[in-house]
């Protein structure tokens, strides 16, 4: 399989590239700062051949025009799409939340995920399978404390951009889904989160490995259950 990984350098995006790997997958690892991405580095000395790391910056339409070129130049079929890159503004409290905040939560975490697909569009294998990774943050239905506005704001409608994609791509037989990670163990998630990366990205994959077309616009947890948008 061909995946695509943005926020790849670090935490869960990281980790999926990893998996892919190892099961011997072929991935495309975007991040902001390829030549800062040592650890990326480290991995495609261990698959040669079999790891792509490429510039991309979801804030910058530019950016993910230039990477979709990239695409078109290597001649790859995307079958999996995770878009993992997102922001996390920490210590946000009501009555000092900046507009800037919530201008760049939405740029990266929402904007950028659904302009993401839509430019791969021409490179996206018909069948294929788009995962944006959201948050039970996200979940209107379950909110019920004033946590992470701005991410959580972002997060709601980066669900909306999955609805909207699993509508415009469903002739193809794409599969669009939002997942949750869980609380994760990253610098995002902080150390004091239950779940660790490898075994979130492990409970993912055997969801996003059996992902059927009844499947498709749904919010899914980790572990396949639904989640209330």
């Amino acid at each position: 399989m061909q995946a695509l990984v943005s926020g790849a350098n670090r935490g869960l995006g990281f980790e999926m590239t990893r998996q892919l790997l190892a099961r011997g997958d072929r991935v495309v690892a975007a991040c902001r700062h390829p030549g800062k991405a040592l650890a990326l580095t480290r991995l495609a000395g261990e698959h040669p051949g079999k790891l792509h790391v490429l510039p991309l910056d979801l804030a910058d339409p530019r950016s993910i025009a230039e990477l979709a070129r990239q695409i078109g130049v290597l001649d790859l079929d995307v079958e999996l799409l995770v878009n993992n890159a997102g922001v996390l503004v920490e210590h946000e409290r009501f009555g000092a939340i900046e507009p800037k905040s919530l201008r760049d939560s939405f740029a990266v975490n929402a904007e950028g995920a659904f302009l993401l697909a839509q430019a791969l569009n021409p490179h996206l294998a018909d069948g294929a399978k788009i995962v944006n990774l959201s948050s039970t943050l996200g979940s209107i239905a379950s909110t019920s404390s004033l946590y992470s506005p701005s991410y959580a704001m972002s997060k709601a409608a980066l669900n909306m951009a999955t609805r909207l994609l699993s509508i415009a791509l469903a002739a193809r037989g794409i599969v669009v889904v939002s997942m949750s990670p869980g609380w994760v163990s990253t610098d995002m998630g902080g150390a004091g989160a239950p779940l660790k990366p490898e075994a979130s990205i492990a409970s993912m994959l055997r969801v996003i490995d059996h992902l059927k077309h009844s499947d498709n616009g749904r919010f899914l947890s980790q572990n396949g259950e639904t989640i209330p948008w």
